[in-house]
């Protein structure tokens, strides 16, 4: 699976991003496979933001995320996407998204396939 992230940049405080992630190379179609989306700040560990099930569809979210964050899926464009509103300076970091199957999903070890990452910067 590759897996190629878009849709960062900079923003101001009280602003909205959508984040995509298109998958390649393996259909996601009837696949146990969990989409993750987590965020690494500079000098920080990576994070957790949020998790959904490809076949499915149940979502999790971190605490900083609920309410603001909505993770999607479009399964016909094998792209899943995560709607962040009401961004502000803490939400700063680099965006990556993930596949795997592994537990528990909230955990980066239990993805095996990354993208690339992309930058959001919000400024106050």
């Amino acid at each position: 699976v590759q897996l190629q992230a878009s849709g960062g940049g900079p923003v101001q405080t009280g602003d909205s991003l959508r984040l995509s992630c298109a998958a390649s190379g393996r259909t996601l179609s009837n696949s146990r496979y969990d989409m993750g989306w987590f965020r690494q700040a500079p000098g920080k560990a990576r994070e957790f933001v949020a998790v959904i099930s490809w076949s499915v569809g149940s979502t999790t979210y971190s605490d900083s995320a609920k309410g603001r964050f909505t993770i999607s899926r479009d399964i016909t464009k094998n792209t899943v996407y995560l709607q962040m509103n009401n961004l502000r300076p803490e939400d700063t970091a680099v965006y990556y998204c993930a596949a795997g199957t592994g537990v528990p999903n909230t955990w980066y070890g239990s993805y095996g396939y990354w993208g690339q990452g992309t930058q959001v910067t919000v400024s106050s």
